[in-house]
């Protein structure tokens, strides 16, 4: 059974959803599940079709035609995707064991429907584990003076793998700004969120000695700005006194899988839409 998932986004306007629709039925698609927003202040118009094309009547090119002909008279941005069409996925690790093994648990399960060719990073702890999945495991280990070096090689087997989208589960390097901007959009990271926000080094104890109540996770595309990327996921858990430094690490850790894992099942199944700094994040 073939698929098709439309992303549509334009300024606002009068029979958006009924044009699309319409185009869609009279070439013998049929739409399973549709979702749309709109943004009133700014006047903007989002838009998810999710179509079975087991009965179309005309070829799929001519389809994306009549479709473009369209967007192009909304003055719109159409994407196309076929969730048959599996994304590969490459994950970077550094030491941090959790956040991998959930990816490929909930992977192999079926949860995460996706390929994942290779598994990347600067150090050798981890390579038991994607022996235990199957999963090449590429050590390319960085120092400052190689850093450039450690980028091409990523590219370079990014580019081999034909891999679609970047998941940083506790990888902790920094990514230069040049790379960022060329896979924009298909890389996306995880950060505690504490509210106050407590940087650097041992987050956890301080927040712990300012007596936090709530702490958080965020996922989000990495951008230039460190941490400060469209938002895909976030989520709380509540804490008190009694929660020692080690049972908020335990906390945090296990919301920052949780909240990594649904950003890459929302992108994974098409579900985002990018809107400058921000993301629409459809439900279904």
């Amino acid at each position: 059974m073939r698929h098709l998932i439309l992303h549509i986004n334009c300024p606002d306007q009068r029979g958006i959803i009924a044009q699309f629709t319409s185009i869609l039925y009279d070439h013998g698609a049929n739409v399973l599940n549709l979702e749309q927003h709109v943004e009133p202040d700014e006047k903007l118009f989002f838009m998810r079709i999710h179509a079975n094309l087991s009965s179309l009547t005309i070829s799929e090119d001519a389809l994306k035609e009549i479709l473009q002909a369209l967007v192009n008279k909304m003055d719109a941005q159409i994407h196309f995707y076929f969730p048959e069409n599996k994304l590969k996925v490459a994950i970077f690790v550094t030491r941090e064991s959790a956040p991998l093994y959930d990816l490929l648990i909930k992977h192999q399960s079926g949860e995460l429907p996706c390929e994942i060719p290779c598994i990347i990073s600067n150090h050798e702890n981890l390579k038991e584990i994607a022996g235990q999945f199957n999963i090449p495991f590429h050590y390319l280990s960085i120092t400052p003076e190689t850093k450039a070096q450690q980028e091409k090689e990523i590219r370079e087997l990014l580019e081999k793998e034909k891999i679609d989208l970047l998941v940083l589960a506790r990888y902790m390097q920094i990514l230069s700004s040049e790379f960022v901007e060329d896979y924009r959009g298909r890389i996306i990271n995880i950060h505690h969120g504490f509210l106050p926000a407590f940087k650097g080094n041992n987050p956890y104890r301080k927040a712990w000695e300012r007596g936090v109540k709530m702490i958080g996770a965020t996922a989000h595309y990495v951008t230039a700005d460190l941490d400060e990327g469209p938002i895909i996921e976030q989520d709380v858990v509540s804490v008190n006194h009694q929660h020692s430094v080690k049972e908020m690490v335990q906390a945090g850790r296990d919301i920052e899988r949780r909240v990594l894992t649904s950003a890459v099942k929302a992108h994974l199944e098409h579900r985002i839409i990018l809107d400058g700094r921000r993301t629409i994040i459809f439900h279904s």
